[in-house]
């Protein structure tokens, strides 16, 4: 069995360079990003989005305020009542 070489490229002899890269022009250039508009938008969106998901469902603030008036006494009347009465409808049917 006989193997013959492939090519024209003696296996003995190192490769010669033949110059082409000198022929491509000029040095290398900075690669660049450039982001648009609507992607920006929709970046600070989501970052927005994050930050609201990120923040505690609780208010705690909130809730020692509204413990404090349903303990009160006097907060608890027929105008209280009705305005929630028609909040829970309104939400329910509006």
């Amino acid at each position: 069995m006989t193997i013959d070489r492939i090519g024209p490229l003696d296996p003995i002899q190192p490769g010669k360079r033949t110059g082409r890269a000198d022929q491509v022009g000029g040095p290398p250039k900075a690669d660049s990003v450039n982001i648009s508009s609507e992607a920006q938008e929709r970046a600070e969106l989501l970052r927005v989005k994050e930050m609201a998901q990120a923040a505690p469902d609780i208010r705690a603030d909130r809730v020692a305020e509204l413990k404090e008036k349903i303990n009160d006494p006097s907060y608890i009347n027929d105008a209280v009542l009705n305005a929630t009465a028609d909040r829970i409808i309104g939400d329910l049917f509006g």
